[in-house]
């Protein structure tokens, strides 16, 4: 397939700019395999979801992972987004630099009396590794002098940084929220359970598939950024025991649908723990081993995260409903709406 199949048109204002006031007010399409689609709001999610299904939940937390430096040579401005950590030390990270021409290898940055960094190797796709040295706990500096990496389509500052967080989120690593859970709250959470809906927990931190585009013509042409992540014994076991009994497997987020799929099978068909680097790719064609149903958010034109729900929805349905959905005047991307896709 061409990448120029998965265009459509987004007019600029429903590129949603901030998150509504209650999370789980905003809407839902739920979209049918056969087509069918329904409008509703996300509080009516548990309408959706039976008794021994599992609901799977993506808890990373998003690092305060932009930096702003200077080089310490020339006093020049720098922007530094953190991306994954690198295997040369605890404080040797894969990094974006803007402007990428002082970003060259043996450049200093001064972040502030804390941090300061040296850009020690640059790898594939213009991708820095920088080494880091500070007065403390890395992790603590970050959080203290760094800013959260909005995508570059939000022009609007976020007045409450935990709004670009899930209620859930624990695992502190990700460069980029796993939107799709913006939409939950404690007390939708706990409907579900009480519904009789397990929930289970997995770990993927999201890094620079988010912010790098496809740039090929073919579809098949594209190579997938690898994302670190964790799916825990305890959490297959929950999922297992749902398969067993008949229940369905419905993640969410992109990132939950990714893992899940990535995970080993044993021959009698039961998922396996793991931990590591995954670089799937899911587009039309691929067939689903785990997943049987998808929450998530509306994604940007020509995007990997499109063609993975075309690939489970099918590529005329998905964009139908994308089409429908500008029509109605859905909200789109990170603070948008979401769509339930059965």
């Amino acid at each position: 397939m061409l990448v120029k199949d998965f265009d459509y048109y987004l007019p600029k204002e429903l590129i949603a700019q901030e998150p509504i006031e209650h999370r789980d007010q905003s809407r839902l399409m739920v979209v049918g395999r056969d087509g069918t689609i329904q409008h509703r709001k996300f509080f009516e999610l548990p309408e959706f979801l039976n008794p021994g299904d599992v609901l799977v939940l993506n808890d990373t937390r998003v690092m305060k992972a932009r930096l702003f430096g200077v080089r310490e040579d020339t006093g020049g401005r720098v922007e530094v987004l953190l991306i994954a950590p690198a295997s040369g030390g605890d404080c040797t990270w894969q990094a974006l630099v803007r402007p990428g021409r002082r970003g060259r290898i043996g450049t200093k940055i001064v972040f502030d009396e804390s941090l300061s960094g040296e850009v020690v190797d640059i790898i594939k796709s213009g991708v820095r590794i920088i080494r880091f040295s500070g007065d403390g706990d890395f992790e603590s500096i970050v959080d203290k002098i760094g800013h959260v990496p909005l995508p570059p389509y939000i022009e609007k500052d976020l007045e409450d940084d935990e709004r670009y967080q899930t209620v859930y989120a624990r695992s502190l690593g990700s460069s980029a929220a796993p939107t799709a859970g913006l939409h939950f709250t404690p007390d939708l959470l706990r409907e579900i359970s009480n519904k009789g809906v397990d929930i289970a927990w997995l770990t993927l931190h999201v890094g620079l598939g988010t912010f790098r585009p496809v740039k090929v013509d073919v579809v098949e042409d594209h190579t997938m950024h690898e994302e670190y992540f964790e799916v825990t014994e305890e959490t297959v076991d929950v999922i297992n025991q749902a398969i067993a009994g008949g229940g369905r497997v419905v993640a969410v987020g992109t990132t939950s649908v990714r893992t899940l799929e990535s995970l080993p099978i044993t021959e009698d068909g039961r998922l396996c723990a793991a931990s590591g680097l995954t670089a799937k790719f899911i587009y039309p064609g691929y067939r689903f081993k785990v997943v049987d149903a998808i929450v998530t958010n509306f994604h940007l034109p020509k995007s990997t995260l499109l063609m993975l729900v075309a690939a489970f929805t099918g590529y005329e349905t998905i964009m139908s409903a994308y089409e429908i959905a500008v029509r109605e005047r859905y909200r789109f991307f990170s603070f948008g709406d979401a769509m339930l896709l059965l």
